[in-house]
């Protein structure tokens, strides 16, 4: 079995803006989504907003340089993620066109695997 992850982006403008509608709509979509997926969700999260970020970097010597905020600056932010075991791409890609996210202009879903070592 593989692991992979899925990343939730969208215009973080835009979802703070969202309908009482257009927000029951994805998370209807996320119900359905847990209910298909099951036991193949291995954690899941909704992330606070890029503001709340800290990044760390290389800094002087050994100590890393930490900042507040996201160390991007885009229109399209992660909003929240799955982490997901399968047999196949093809069986995420099904559990995951169940997300509302994957049909909205402002938002999409990435699904990456996980590099297995040993």
């Amino acid at each position: 079995m593989t692991k992979y992850m899925v990343l939730i982006y969208g215009d973080e403008k835009r979802w703070a803006s969202m309908s009482p509608q257009e927000m029951g709509e994805i998370d209807a979509g996320h119900r359905e989504f847990w209910e298909r997926a099951g036991s193949a969700v291995l954690a899941s999260g909704q992330l606070e907003p890029p503001t709340t970020a800290t990044t760390l970097r290389r800094g002087d010597g050994d100590t890393p340089s930490v900042t507040d905020g996201p160390f991007l600056e885009t229109k399209e932010v992660v909003g929240g993620f799955y982490l997901l075991e399968a047999t196949d791409l093809d069986e995420v890609v099904k559990w995951v066109g169940l997300l509302a996210e994957v049909r909205h202009e402002h938002s999409g879903v990435e699904i990456t695997p996980l590099v297995h070592r040993g």
